[in-house]
C-alpha cells in the first residue's frame, strides 16, 4: 500500500509570481494523491496575496492542505488569509488534522506553523526576562499542539506538516546562528511521540533537503528554493517498520 504525497513550501505568492506553478500543478493527478503546502504562501501576509495563492493552488483535482508560515502572519491578518484560502477549497491546519482517503490508503496529515527555540543542547529555556520566557513558552505550546493533533489521527500513513523545522539537519546551509529561529527539537519530539511516517517543513531556503528525527522519522525540507521545482513527490509506504518508507521520484 503506497500513498503519493506532493509538497512544496515558501512559494511567496504575489501578482508577479502568478502562473509559475500552475502548469505543473495541472499534472498532479498523475503523480500524487494530495498536495501539502508548508507555509510562507504569501510574501507579506495580505489578503490580496492570499487571493494569488487561491488562484494558483485552488481548484486542483487533488486535495490541498496547508499550514501558514511566518510571512503569512506578518501582516497581522492571518484570519483573513485563512478565509481566502478556505474559500478556494484549501484546508488550512492549525493544530488540527485531516485524513484523505485515496481509495487505497488513508493519508493522515496533522500540522501547524510551529515555532523556533533551537535544538538539543542549544535551545532557549523558559528562564530570565519575560520576553525570553514568552518566546520559549510559545515554542513549547506549538509543539504540544502538534503532538495532540498527531495523536488524534486514525490513518494508514501519518504526515506531520509544519513551516518550522523539527530537526537541525535540514537547516544545514543556513547560518548556524539563526537555527533557533528556524526550528525546534520540541517539534521533532512531537513527531517521534506520534510515530509519524514523514515530517515535511519549509522556512529554510538555504537548508538541506533531508534529515531524520532522533526516533528515525524521515524529515524533508520542501521549501521551493531547496527542491527547485514546483513540488516534490514522496511515495510513502504504510507503517512498515525498520525501513525508510519514503522514496522521492523526480518531478
Amino acid at each position: 500500500m503506497t500513498a503519493r504525497i506532493a509538497a512544496v513550501g515558501d512559494v511567496h505568492m504575489d501578482p508577479d509570481v502568478l502562473g509559475r506553478f500552475r502548469p505543473a500543478l495541472e499534472r498532479l493527478p498523475d503523480q500524487a494523491d494530495v498536495l501539502l503546502l508548508a507555509g510562507d504562501l504569501t510574501r507579506h501576509g495580505t489578503p490580496d496575496e492570499a487571493r494569488c495563492v487561491a488562484r494558483e493552488f485552488g481548484g486542483l483535482p487533488v486535495p490541498v492542505i496547508a499550514v501558514l508560515g511566518n510571512h503569512d502572519y506578518h501582516g497581522d491578518r492571518a484570519d483573513e488569509v485563512v478565509e481566502v484560502l478556505t474559500g478556494a477549497g484549501i484546508t488550512v491546519l492549525d493544530g488540527t488534522s485531516m485524513v484523505v482517503d485515496t481509495g487505497t490508503a488513508r493519508i493522515g496529515v496533522a500540522g501547524l506553523c510551529g515555532f523556533g527555540g533551537g535544538f538539543a543542547g542549544r535551545s532557549v529555556s523558559e528562564f530570565g526576562e519575560p520576553q525570553t520566557k514568552a518566546f520559549a513558552a510559545y515554542g513549547r505550546e506549538q509543539a504540544d499542539r502538534l503532538a495532540a493533533a498527531l495523536q488524534g489521527v486514525d490513518s494508514d500513513v501519518l504526515v506531520a506538516l509544519t513551516h518550522y523545522a523539527p530537526v537541525p539537519e535540514t537547516l544545514v546551509g543556513e547560518p548556524a546562528e539563526i537555527f533557533p529561529f528556524l526550528g525546534s527539537s520540541l517539534l521533532g519530539a512531537a513527531v517521534d511521540g506520534a510515530r509519524a511516517d514523514l515530517a515535511l517543513h519549509g522556512h529554510a531556503h538555504a537548508g538541506s533537503p533531508e534529515g531524520r528525527t532522533p526516533g528515525g522519522v524521515p524529515v524533508r525540507n520542501v521549501a521551493h528554493p531547496v527542491i527547485d521545482r514546483a513540488y516534490a513527490v514522496f511515495e510513502l509506504a504504510a507503517r512498515i517498520p525498520e525501513r525508510d518508507p519514503v522514496r522521492t521520484p523526480g518531478v
